[in-house]
């Protein structure tokens, strides 16, 4: 007697757990542990945004949701800023394949950006989709939101926070909202590399969508996408070049902060100087 066939959404939960055990699953736990990310009781907003990211994130809390020792429940959210037609297809379809039970929700969100952002909508985007999220999260009973940056992305934004924009800035695994009380922001895929999310979709043969913004299409390239791809560029360069750790040691780097080297630093909104120690009473 044959064994039954497996679905796509099997398949691509069983490849996570086996094949990319060690690239995701367990980074990925590793993670909820050690950030705390997760705690009894918690009803959390999973934030899909139809990338490959938010995708295997919502596969990984399905998986988590349903064999950890610490019972939570997951609700899957995507927000429907505008995409076109086809876009909109292409997240109902990946979520049908991968049997996770999405509710959609309509906001206006690519078209206010493109009226009342000067230059680059992004940012403006951004801040918005943020707040919707919370918004539709805590309709919906959810004390939490996760979102999908990982990793590449936690690398990148500390080395473009000094390269171009003059600080040392990190992103943290964990946040609470300053706008909705009682909210906070998870990023369960903290430690998981973005390549190894590449290869796991490849592998499955699926296909996410990158960028869905109609504006981005129309217009200059947003500069903070172009800084990143330099970011990721110069990233690539320095590994290929024999600095094989270069990615580990920046993530490692914001764990090991030593602020007693450090000239100045912000702490709770307030600025802090190394002269402090000097001051005399």
């Amino acid at each position: 007697m044959s064994k039954r066939e497996l679905s796509p959404a099997e398949l691509a939960t069983r490849s996570v757990l086996k094949k990319y055990r060690s690239e995701i699953w367990a980074p990925f736990v590793t993670a909820v542990k050690m950030y705390e990310l997760i705690a009894e009781g918690d009803r959390i907003g999973v934030c899909i945004s139809g990338g490959k990211d938010s995708m295997l994130l919502a596969v990984c809390m399905k998986q988590l949701a349903l064999h950890s020792d610490v019972p939570f429940e997951c609700e899957y959210i995507v927000m429907d800023p505008g995409y076109s037609p086809a876009n909109r297809a292409r997240i109902e379809y990946n979520a049908a394949r991968l049997e996770i039970p999405v509710r959609f929700f309509e906001t206006d969100i690519f078209g206010v950006a493109d009226r009342q952002s000067s230059g680059s909508p992004c940012y403006l985007c951004a801040r918005m989709r943020r707040g919707h999220l919370y918004s539709f999260a805590r309709e919906l009973g959810c004390n939490k939101i996760a979102l999908g940056h990982h990793f590449s992305d936690v690398i990148e934004t500390t080395l473009m926070g000094m390269l171009w924009g003059s600080q040392i800035q990190g992103m943290l695994p964990r946040l609470e909202s300053t706008n909705f009380e009682g909210m906070e922001l998870i990023r369960p895929l903290y430690r998981v590399h973005e390549d190894s999310i590449i290869a796991w979709a490849r592998y499955n043969e699926l296909e996410f969508l990158g960028c869905a913004c109609a504006m981005t299409e129309k217009s200059a390239v947003d500069e903070s996408a172009s800084k990143r791809r330099e970011t990721k560029a110069l990233i690539r360069r320095l590994r290929d070049e024999g600095n094989r750790d270069i990615e580990k040691n920046i993530f490692n780097s914001i764990h090991r902060v030593n602020v007693d080297t450090l000239v100045g630093y912000k702490l709770d909104d307030v600025e802090h100087s190394f002269l402090e120690r000097f001051k005399k009473e």
